[in-house]
């Protein structure tokens, strides 16, 4: 068979210096590997030697989030369609052997087969951004909790003189006066010297919480000009925001259905039914930063939201165990935000609430006693600071049968449907 008419799949075996490239027919057929640095002209040199055979059906690429994260970007530009492929799996290693030509070639086999066939995340837009703010977060928090865990050691054993001053004190009252000491005297002095240390961690812990502020900042904007509408979902900050994002990834398109979107966050229900009994328990798999965020939002609408509380009660009567009544929340919720991701929808108008009421001549007291609410929460709601639809829809209406400034009839709840 000609060039022309040759169709070829690659598979390519990525490290730190070096990236190993394998090629097969689409019949299966071993034709040629060769190894190329990690580097700009080997990426234009493996992108020449797989287009060298003839048409590229497909590149199979080993550690597309770490090695190849920039060779999967280079071949997507190119428009070769990248695969991401799992390593090869023991039982196979044991068989063949282990070698970078084997692990290649096996690339390419499981592409070839239909073992493989993720799209990666493409890693090149603003999602990328969020996903290396997380990770200086991420450290920078375990950093801040360390100096505060190590302020408090070193005072539990500190000289008695240093412990009365800050016994009774809150931990930020305890960084703050902490700072502002001037410690003197010899560093052979114990006393000298813990007085000393403690200025320091202070100091360190103001640097972190100043860091943490400004990443925190930063997030805000990537996600106010990337996606503004996903934190008006009940339970959702930039916390949750933006590392579902990260989870998702800059081509949210490779996540097709809502069930793909339950199982990568860890949600899809798994049969767990024997005998007499039949259930359902929540998936083990997934990215479980993003099940955690998913929980965290679960566990914030038990708490605040009066349509999940009452879904909880009725649950409860119905002989439901708390994490059964956490798995059908989690899966409601995945739901919820996959439908915003894919269509996003903006949260309801709250700044004509506040004219409305000025409008009837009603004070923010008045409505809150008649919504059974506080008037803080009305106040948030009107000045676009929180988004909760319930509530929202209950003012709404309460307003709209308001004729005058003295009629204050108490609104019940309204329930919407939940997951049963």
């Amino acid at each position: 068979m000609t060039k022309e008419y040759l169709k070829v799949i690659a598979g390519i075996d990525t490290h730190a210096d070096t990236h190993h490239v394998g090629v097969i027919t689409d019949t299966g057929q071993h034709l040629a590997d060769k190894e190329f640095p990690a580097a700009g002209a080997g990426y234009q040199g493996i992108t020449d030697f797989i287009t060298g055979f003839g048409s590229v059906l497909a590149a199979g690429v080993e550690g597309t989030g770490s090695y190849g994260a920039e060779l999967s970007r280079v071949l997507t530009r190119k428009g070769i369609r990248v695969v991401e492929v799992m390593r090869p799996n023991r039982q196979a290693r044991r068989l063949r052997g282990k070698s970078d030509p084997l692990d290649a070639y096996q690339a390419a086999e499981s592409v070839l087969s239909g073992r493989a066939g993720v799209t990666p995340k493409s890693r090149d837009g603003a999602v990328e951004s969020l996903r290396v703010l997380r990770a200086e977060r991420a450290t920078a928090m375990r950093a801040r909790v360390a100096v505060m865990a190590q302020v408090k050691t070193i005072l539990t054993t500190a000289p008695e003189t240093i412990r009365a001053r800050y016994r009774s004190m809150t931990s930020p009252a305890l960084m703050a006066a902490l700072e502002k000491t001037r410690p003197s005297g010899a560093p052979s002095e114990p006393l000298t010297s813990t007085a000393t240390v403690l200025k320091r961690l202070a100091v360190r812990y103001r640097h972190l919480h100043q860091e943490l502020a400004l990443i925190d900042a930063e997030l805000d904007t990537v996600l106010t000009l990337h996606a503004p509408m996903l934190r008006h979902i009940q339970g959702v900050g930039t916390d949750v925001a933006s590392q579902l994002l990260v989870t998702v990834g800059d081509n949210p398109e490779r996540v097709t259905t809502e069930a793909k979107f339950a199982a990568l966050v860890g949600v899809a229900p798994i049969p767990a039914s024997s005998g007499k009994t039949t259930r359902h328990r929540l998936s083990r798999a997934g990215d479980r930063q993003a099940n955690k965020a998913i929980h965290r939002v679960v566990l914030v609408r038990m708490r605040y939201d009066n349509q999940t509380r009452a879904y909880v009660a009725r649950r409860r009567q119905e002989g439901k165990g708390t994490k059964e009544i956490m798995r059908c929340l989690k899966r409601y919720v995945a739901r919820e935000i996959y439908n915003q991701l894919q269509h996003p929808r903006p949260a309801p108008d709250a700044a004509t609430l506040r004219k409305a009421r000025a409008t009837k001549g009603l004070t923010l007291q008045e409505a809150a006693d008649a919504l059974s609410v506080w008037p803080t929460t009305l106040s948030r709601l009107e000045r676009g600071l929180s988004h909760d639809s319930d509530v929202h829809h209950r003012y709404e209406t309460w307003l709209n049968n308001q004729s005058t400034a003295h009629a204050q009839t108490p609104y019940p709840p309204v329930n919407r449907a939940l997951p049963t």
